[in-house]
């Protein structure tokens, strides 16, 4: 039996190529089926970063798989979370959900040297991420 997810998390950047999905892999590599992932870029690229797939394999995480996916306003109203990774302004707005911007460098056309550090702050970011929904989760079923 497949859990129902706690929460739904968009991770927007504006090629959706790096930032994004790391963010993603991060996420449903960590949270699982606790957690509806999505993730968007505002103008999407070709291909997901090769620097950012080899940066994410070194840890197990496969998104060889990913495509860049444009930013639709649907995907924005079916997530609890919106999170921006430097969109700006071309990122929609919808009250009562949560959105965070984290800034991050960009990794685009950065070796794999220079992805592991922007990797590495973003797994820190998502597990703080993992640990909200998680108290949120339970605070829900308190009440």
């Amino acid at each position: 039996m497949t859990a129902v997810p706690t929460a739904s998390v968009l991770f927007v950047c504006i090629h959706n190529a790096g930032r994004s999905q790391m963010a993603a892999g991060f996420l449903t590599h960590l949270a699982g089926d606790r957690v509806e992932v999505r993730s968007a870029g505002s103008a999407p690229g070709d291909q997901v970063n090769p620097s950012a797939v080899a940066a994410m394999a070194e840890l197990g995480i496969d998104i060889s798989d990913q495509r860049p996916k444009i930013l639709t306003t649907e995907a924005v109203q079916a997530s609890d979370y919106v999170i921006t990774m430097g969109c700006g302004d071309a990122c929609p707005y919808f009250p009562g959900k949560k959105y965070l911007d984290w800034k991050l460098d960009d990794p685009a056309g950065q070796g794999v040297e220079a992805v592991r550090p922007i990797r590495d702050e973003i797994k820190g970011l998502i597990e703080g991420l993992i640990a909200e929904i998680d108290a949120q989760a339970a605070a829900g079923q308190e009440s």
